[in-house]
């Protein structure tokens, strides 16, 4: 009985399956990093920005100070703001500080933890404030002092149009066109928390002009480019090799 030795060819699905694989993992993660690198920092997000009319403003604080664990948010009030009603947050105390010079305007909101907000964990804040009755394109900002355990952090740098978004910009809303609501009856009644749960079309039109919510898009653009390059490249090896 003759024996037969076959011979194996290295095999070369492997490499051109992890150009595939690779070309997949690096645009999936330029798609997941953009919105956590919007999300960074000490934002706020509104359920309209239409000059005029109510809005529930949302704070969101999504880390510490260089690790250390939060013990209070303070939220500066802006003089166009011309009264605030702060949401019960169960985590957190909450008191209005009335202006020096004017005890009926308040001039800041500050929420003090009942326990420390451990870094790495999000939490959130939510203020129902008219807003000033501007011109669209308005930005009216809101400095947070974030108190930790070890340290603080200002968050009261503006962002300018056109020039690299700074290290601690003050969260901010930029107004859009006044509703017809608000010019009318709509604009004496203070919206209800409910704006936490979904963002309206007004919302919408604000992410997209805040600069950190455009670097997110852009760069989830870039990893679905990265992603698909990936994909042409795996599909024109397998060709070529069949060929």
């Amino acid at each position: 009985m003759t024996s037969r030795t076959t011979s194996t060819a290295p095999s070369t699905r492997s490499p051109r399956r992890r150009t595939l694989a690779l070309g997949g993992v690096a645009g999936l993660a330029l798609v997941f990093a953009a919105p956590l690198a919007a999300s960074a920092h000490v934002g706020v997000t509104p359920d309209t920005t239409a000059a005029g009319s109510y809005a529930n403003l949302t704070f969101a604080v999504p880390h510490g100070c260089d690790g250390s664990p939060t013990t209070e948010i303070r939220i500066t009030i802006p003089e166009s703001v011309i009264t605030v009603t702060p949401t019960v947050n169960p985590n957190w105390d909450v008191t209005k500080v009335a202006s020096e010079t004017d005890p009926d305007y308040t001039a800041e909101v500050v929420y003090t933890a009942k326990t420390p907000l451990a870094d790495g964990l999000r939490d959130t804040f939510t203020l129902s404030v008219p807003l000033p009755a501007g011109e669209a394109g308005d930005v009216v900002e809101f400095p947070v002092l974030q108190t930790c355990e070890v340290g603080s952090t200002e968050w009261n740098e503006e962002t300018v149009a056109g020039e690299d978004e700074p290290e601690h910009p003050a969260p901010a809303v930029v107004l859009t066109a006044a509703s017809e609501d608000a010019h009318g009856h709509g604009a004496a009644e203070p919206s209800d928390d409910s704006g936490t749960e979904a963002a309206s079309a007004d919302a919408s039109t604000d992410a997209a002009a805040d600069p950190a919510v455009g670097t997110a898009i852009g760069l989830g653009v870039a990893g679905l480019v990265v992603g698909l390059a990936g994909v042409v490249l795996a599909v024109w090896a397998l060709r070529r090799r069949s060929s």
